[in-house]
């Protein structure tokens, strides 16, 4: 009998546990080899096995497919915490990665897996084997559970994770109560960067982070799956619109823009005490002291041998082959930015993935800033301490310091874009095509403003929690939510002809940190991408309604929260919901806004789809959030510059928005209005 693939799903449950534990609503148990169990179980394997088969509800029998070589991730310490940041780590996972993509059907890669659960580190395990099922095509329409699954402890305070295993210790499964998860319990109002506690420490935003990287890893030995189209611009696109989001959340705050870190030598005045503990290296995460200084780092360990100045180096040489708008390949040879392509191979220099034009000359500048941030407090491993948050894909989002690394890193694509001639005012326009009026309907009946207000969400521990009763337990987490909306766009099309339009819906603060009006130079920053779709124009007037859901930017609320075991059963429809795991959470949609109302202004474009159209069958992919993550296995599905109109500074003359505008462009000022009420799970 084949292996049913469903049951690779099981292994990444209780990570912590031996792979012949009991796993899933049926208890399944894996019969394995003897010699698949590790060296200390061996011995009395029988005698295991069928003690915890005894309790099973299901025998899962795994055949003996040949032994993996895996000496290679077997190098990293099951106690050690996993980085995809760190050279060394990124070889070892893509080391795990190939043997099983190589499995050569499910049978053999369900033997892999099994045999390597229990050997090698349960993070890159985890890593490893999601990215090979995201690749393969026979496992990629299963539906990977989400990293939070398997890893609570990476997202809930110690304090809370201790009483979600006393409950399901003492509380029988069915009287257990949702464990309430401390709305802001890192730091105090004495902290101003503690505000933005609701964004930096969503987890919702913290698992886009995570699966981004995933859906984009950075190496393989099969090209195909980090090559991907456009790679190294929705890196620096993805990137952007995050810090673009963070500086209108900070002005909703009453904090100025974020302050780039481009001297890696001055002090850091923002303190981070993540008060979370890393269950794998049964340790604390290292917090950061208010005034640190970065060091150089050598931890021979991990073998990162890193001075300070290797990342000012290439930060030099970064910005050189911008000045001089060309690069130096792998040969030696110069190669010119063109104007086409440019931003995609400075994404992909600074990604740092295989893709990356030159490693020796170009170096690793954005993930070695996070190393060397996340190894400031202990930089020559004296004191045996792991890396702090900055160093996990999936905790980064948290520190305040991410925000200030990669607004040094936009603050560089910039110095690009700005070289770039602006659009024309014909490169713009869509001749014959009006946006008369734009507004915004809320479904509370207000129009022309957003409102948000506190929401309460469920998600379950129990497949995360090891060595304890097995039963559903449940974290309630606090976090932004906002009221549906309609967007309503009337559009004449005086062409005489039907017309395809593709409307791009933006937001931005209408005011800087000083109240001031911004220049079109600042504003075009802290544009905020809400929604991009095609519509048909007939000729005459054509009213366009979108409701908030629809956004291409965004997942479903119900993808991160609650209804985790709701997913489509077709083999397509689980498919597209794996992909559409990256995405921005919906939740976080629309900014915070303030009691008194914050003034935004709302911007709305319809371009020329005949030129913006990438001709390709989209049938049966997932595109919910394709403006952020891309769409699996086809191109990006916008031929422009991600961020147009808003990538480029403006042409002469548009000092500000409204000079900007052309006739197929529209704006409508609303406010964001903060309700600080908490409602509770699934309530508005």
């Amino acid at each position: 009998m084949a292996a049913d693939k469903k049951n690779l799903l099981l292994l990444f449950e209780n990570p912590s546990e031996p792979v012949f534990t009991p796993k899933g609503k049926e208890n399944a148990v894996f019969q394995v080899p003897d010699k698949f169990l590790e060296e200390k179980y061996q011995n009395i394997g029988s005698e295991i096995q069928n003690r915890f088969g005894e309790e099973a509800e299901k025998t899962i029998h795994v055949r003996d497919a040949g032994i993996p070589n895996i000496t290679v991730p077997a190098q990293l310490d099951k106690q050690d915490n996993f980085s995809l940041f760190i050279p060394r780590h990124r070889k070892l996972a893509s080391a795990l990665t190939d043997v099983f993509l190589k499995a050569k059907d499910i049978e053999q890669l369900q033997s892999y897996a099994v045999y390597a659960r229990d050997r090698v580190n349960a993070q890159l395990f985890n890593y490893a084997l999601s990215v090979a099922m995201l690749h393969r095509p026979d496992t990629k329409d299963l539906n990977l559970p989400l990293f939070v699954e398997s890893f609570p402890s990476k997202f809930i305070d110690s304090r809370s994770f201790g009483r979600a295993r006393e409950e399901a210790n003492v509380v029988q499964p069915g009287s257990r109560r949702p464990i309430v998860i401390p709305r802001d319990y890192t730091a105090s109002d004495l902290e101003p960067e503690h505000r933005l506690w609701y964004f930096r420490e969503d987890l919702g935003i913290n698992l886009h982070h995570w699966h981004w990287h995933l859906v984009y890893p950075f190496e393989s030995s099969d090209i195909n799956i980090v090559r991907k189209d456009r790679r190294g611009e929705l890196f620096y696109y993805m990137h952007q619109q995050i810090i673009a989001r963070y500086n209108f959340e900070r002005l909703c705050n009453n904090l100025p823009r974020t302050v780039p870190l481009s001297d890696l030598r001055a002090p850091i005045p923002e303190g981070y005490f993540p008060k979370l503990d890393s269950l794998i290296a049964s340790r604390s995460w290292p917090a950061r002291q208010t005034n640190s200084t970065l060091k150089s780092l050598n931890r021979a360990l991990d073998q990162v041998n890193l001075d300070i100045t290797d990342l000012e180096r290439w930060r030099e040489r970064f910005l050189e082959a911008i000045h001089q708008n060309s690069y130096v390949d792998a040969r030696g040879q110069r190669r010119a930015l063109d104007e086409q392509t440019g931003i995609d191979v400075l994404g992909d220099m600074m990604e740092a993935s295989l893709l990356t034009p030159n490693t020796s000359y170009y170096g690793d500048l954005h993930n070695m800033g996070h190393v060397l941030i996340s190894y400031q407090h202990d930089p020559d491993h004296r004191h045996l301490e792991s890396f702090s948050v900055m160093g996990d894909s999936a905790t980064a989002m948290r520190d305040p310091i991410f925000y200030r690394w990669h607004q040094a890193i936009d603050d560089m694509f910039v110095e690009y874009k700005i070289r770039l001639p602006p659009y024309t005012a014909q490169q713009l326009s869509y001749p014959g095509i009006t946006v008369a009026s734009v507004g915004v309907q809320l479904d509370n009946g207000r129009s022309n403003q957003f409102h948000t207000f506190w929401q309460q969400s469920d998600i379950n521990l129990s497949k995360g929690m090891d060595f304890v009763p097995r039963g559903d337990v449940f974290a309630r987490f606090t976090h932004l939510q906002h009221i549906p909306y309609t967007l309503n766009i009337q559009v004449n099309n005086d062409s005489g002809a039907p017309k395809l339009g593709m409307v791009r819906v933006f937001m931005s603060p209408r005011a800087d940190e000083r109240n001031q009006q911004m220049l079109f130079r600042d504003q075009r920053r802290t544009m905020i991408e809400l929604d991009k779709f095609v519509a048909n124009l007939r000729p005459g007037q054509n009213t366009l309604r979108r409701r908030s859901v629809e956004s291409t930017v965004t997942i479903p609320y119900e993808r991160t929260f609650r209804n985790l075991d709701a997913r489509p059963t077709s083999t397509q429809g689980e498919a597209q919901f794996n992909f559409c795991g990256c995405g921005w959470p919906h939740h976080m949609l629309i900014p915070k806004g303030t009691t008194q109302g914050i003034r935004a202004e709302l911007f709305v474009m319809v371009s020329n789809y005949e030129q913006d159209r990438v001709n390709q069958d989209l049938g049966g992919t997932c595109s919910d959030a394709a403006s952020y993550c891309g769409i699996r296995d086809r191109l990006y599905p916008d031929r422009r510059h991600m961020g147009f109109p808003f990538d480029r500074l403006g042409r002469q003359g548009a000092d500000v928005l409204a000079s900007f505008l052309t006739p197929n462009m529209r704006t409508q000022e609303v406010i964001i209005v903060h309700n600080d009420r908490v409602s509770g799970p699934g309530g508005q």
